[in-house]
């Protein structure tokens, strides 16, 4: 059977154990949080030396991993078998189709599959999924960092500004296991209920409120000249903080938002279809009325041109990411 996060955490809160878990998908911060969950509530602390056992996937095989799936428990009513990194284990899933044909009762056994995905058509996950449990997550779209951040703040009891939620998204992207722990710093200077801004982001995590890819879009939308040379500059003195193929990303992203804006009949739809929040729908406006379709085509070119000398296309590598961004962003905004 298929269940969510929340699912497993109340059954095993209830003692309601299945024989396998496998948990799965492409964000690990999921599978982290789940499996963590495991280690921590399933067996008793005194008691984890004895029937908590944690193996990693390229250091055993599936025969192992079945033996210790077959031992009793010492001093627990269960005993738990964690299987991290199980996408490690290379060969002889069959056997855990076998095995799941008559489970040792008193055993809980979790795979961590990361990264990828076991064969649906396999013996092996077909038996997971009839005796036990799948739990698979996949990555974020970009568009739904910024609420997951703001739905992570509130259960935190904190809360977070809109700004805040997008800028902390468009500078460390979807890993959500990255926010997480950028967020934890800013919880312990926080008090309690308090909200989180740029100023509080800028000091607790080092992203700048100003020189950032967000308030580089805005700028060049509102093709503001001045604004827009001194947010490249500081990129171009400050590389490592601000990777060329980040900026450049997060600039595709924008124009093609702004685009389907422009194309976009009923406007008062327009924040649904480019999938932002309402609160921002006013600069992606103004960034229609300053570039035509034609010209966010061009855009779009400039980008390319601009990614493949990033990548040593056309470039012998005297041109810096720096210089490359200045000219791109030039040609953007003239």
């Amino acid at each position: 059977m298929v269940q969510t996060e929340k699912e497993i955490v109340a059954d095993l809160k209830a003692g309601k154990f299945r024989p396998v878990y496998l948990l799965t998908g492409e964000e690990n911060y999921y599978i982290d949080l789940v499996s963590n969950f495991f280690e921590k509530n399933v067996i008793a602390a005194d008691f984890r030396d004895f029937d908590q056992t944690v193996v990693y996937g390229p250091e055993v095989d599936m025969p192992t991993v079945i033996d210790l799936a077959k031992r009793y428990p010492m001093m627990s009513p269960v005993q738990l078998v964690l299987v991290k990194e199980a996408q490690g284990i290379a060969r002889d899933w069959e056997l855990l189709a076998k095995y799941l044909e008559n489970p040792q009762p008193q055993t809980v056994l979790v795979f961590c599959y990361r990264h990828k995905k076991l064969n649906k058509n396999s013996k092996a996950y077909k038996a997971i999924n009839s005796v036990g449990v799948v739990f698979e997550k996949n990555k974020l779209r970009d568009y739904e960092v910024p609420g997951w951040i703001a739905n992570v703040v509130q259960k935190k009891g904190y809360s977070i500004t809109q700004t805040g939620a997008v800028l902390i998204a468009e500078s460390l992207g979807n890993d959500l296991g990255k926010i997480a722990n950028e967020l934890s710093k800013v919880y312990i200077s926080m008090p309690e209920g308090g909200t989180i801004n740029e100023d509080v982001i800028e000091t607790n995590i080092g992203i700048s409120k100003e020189y950032n890819a967000f308030e580089l879009q805005n700028a060049i939308g509102r093709r503001d000249v001045v604004q827009c040379n001194k947010i490249v500059n500081h990129f171009a003195a400050n590389p490592k903080d601000n990777p060329i193929q980040l900026v450049i990303a997060s600039l595709y992203g924008y124009f093609i938002k702004v685009m389907l804006y422009h194309q976009e009949p009923d406007k008062n739809k327009a924040a649904s279809v480019l999938k932002v929040s309402p609160y921002f729908l006013k600069d992606y406006e103004k960034a229609a009325q300053n570039y035509s379709l034609g010209k966010l085509a061009s855009c779009i070119g400039y980008l390319y041109e601009a990614d493949l000398k990033s990548k040593g296309v056309r470039n012998n590598g005297t041109i810096s990411d720096g210089e490359i961004l200045k000219e791109l962003v030039f040609k953007i905004i003239h």
